[in-house]
């Protein structure tokens, strides 16, 4: 597939470029439509170094999944332990049941007594459940073996997992919320977990049948086959003050230590981070969050859930020493996901530009002599960017006016904007620059 640009360099295949060493290793993920069967996965969030980004800092995390997920990977002939971090992003995949029969979480009407910390335990542990994930991955061996007489050469491996996180009953009847790195898996290309079990506070395992999850949220929801559950009760989000009190129940470094409760206060509230290349809006905390506590409850001083812990700031950035920095996706945000996700399949209102892309970097630019911007490398058909015009090989380089360097700003850009809305994409094509009006389209991650 080729590409024009200005007169002075020739035209260069879309391969050449995504290929060359200084280019990302992947497209970012937000640009990307879906392929049948993985709707919505998304880039990784690396199990070793998540990255987040607030404000203007840019700071190494322990996700949550990472924070999540206490792992050991094993093939036949090893057994080697490994704390996977945070993975990445999602699809929404619809259940069998039927969703209109499932309630919807809201926020305790009123306001309730303040609860010592122990009585916030009792009120909220029968609610917390352990979730253990099986999956399978192809890697490769980093040893060697013989090959018809030619040597050594490496072979693939099939190598397994388990990782465990927290889960969250919302329904008496055995629906849960957990965050979406726990039951899917992309550093490892592994996916969806085989198998998903649910431990109860009680000590019941069942199985568990994914309703759908959503990886640009971090949610997921599960069904188990159970009833008479306690939900938990789940608090108003927006009514949360800087410096009040809350708790995290979790199971750090899987359940051994099931059960774990941490204390601390709520440290900020609306803080815009950017966890591997997402947009999300948090809540900050200081209670102890640890690898296995993923998709766990934060609760406040009523024992209502007020968020999911999500993501904590690793223990060293740089010379600096890094503690109590944790965040959980508020109660509200998770309301509204798991309604789409039960109702719908999909989170809706989400926007879509129908493209794939690359970072253009400075260096990138000078070797090839384009702008810094947000190279074009697929146009899915009939999407929206296809009716704005836009074309591989583009390099998209604002929006509404807004400078963009990177796929991160571009859909920092995007996710300010809901589906249906039209924003003015800026583009430079063969040396000429354009504008172009684009309506956005739903993701519906069908």
């Amino acid at each position: 597939m080729m590409n024009e640009f200005d007169k002075e360099q020739k035209a260069y295949d879309i391969n050449d470029i995504l290929d060359n060493n200084s280019f990302s290793s992947a497209s970012n993920p937000f640009c990307t439509d879906p392929l049948p069967g993985t709707e919505n996965v998304k880039k990784p969030k690396k199990h070793r170094a998540a990255k987040i980004t607030a404000a203007v800092m840019a700071m190494a995390l322990v996700s949550a999944g990472s924070i999540g997920i206490y792992s050991q990977f094993s093939d036949s002939s090893s057994s080697d332990t490994a704390v996977i971090e945070q993975t990445d992003s999602t699809s929404a995949k619809r259940s069998t049941l039927e969703a209109e029969a499932v309630s919807i979480i809201e926020p305790a009407p009123g306001k309730n007594a303040e609860l010592s910390t122990e009585d916030i335990v009792d009120k909220a542990l029968p609610s917390v459940v352990g979730i253990e994930s099986e999956f399978t991955f192809e890697s490769s061996n980093n040893g060697y073996y013989y090959g018809f007489g030619f040597g050594f050469n490496n072979a693939p491996t099939t190598q397994s997992g388990t990782a465990t996180g927290t889960g969250v009953i919302i329904t008496d009847d055995g629906y849960i919320v957990t965050n979406a790195h726990v039951i899917y898996d992309t550093e490892y290309n592994a996916g969806l977990a085989d198998s998903i079990s649910v431990l109860t506070n009680d000590g019941e395992n069942y199985d568990a049948e994914v309703i759908g999850y959503d990886t640009d949220c971090d949610i997921a929801v599960l069904k188990i086959n159970a009833s008479d559950l306690t939900a938990a009760e789940f608090g108003n989000s927006d009514d949360l003050r800087l410096g009040e009190s809350v708790i995290a129940i979790g199971n750090p470094l899987g359940f051994d230590l099931m059960d774990t409760v941490t204390a601390g206060i709520v440290s900020g509230l609306n803080r815009n981070i950017t966890i591997n290349d997402k947009p999300m809006t948090l809540l900050q905390t200081d209670a102890a969050i640890n690898s296995g506590n993923s998709g766990g409850p934060l609760i406040n001083k009523y024992g209502q859930v007020i968020g999911i812990n999500s993501s904590k700031m690793s223990s060293t950035y740089g010379t600096a020493s890094i503690e109590g920095i944790g965040f959980a996706i508020p109660s509200n945000e998770v309301s509204r996901i798991v309604e789409d996700i039960m109702e719908h399949g999909y989170v809706t209102g989400k926007p879509q530009l129908g493209i794939s892309c690359q970072d253009v970097t400075e260096n990138i630019a000078e070797m090839y002599n384009l702008p810094v911007g947000v190279y074009v490398t697929s146009v899915n058909e009939g999407s929206a960017a296809e009716k704005a015009g836009l074309r591989n090989g583009d390099v998209i380089t604002a929006v509404d006016g807004n400078e963009v360097k990177s796929a991160a700003e571009l859909t920092a850009q995007k996710n300010q904007h809901e589906a249906g809305d039209t924003i003015t994409i800026t583009y430079v094509r063969g040396g000429d620059t354009f504008d172009t009006e684009l309506t956005l389209d739903e993701n519906t991650n069908d």
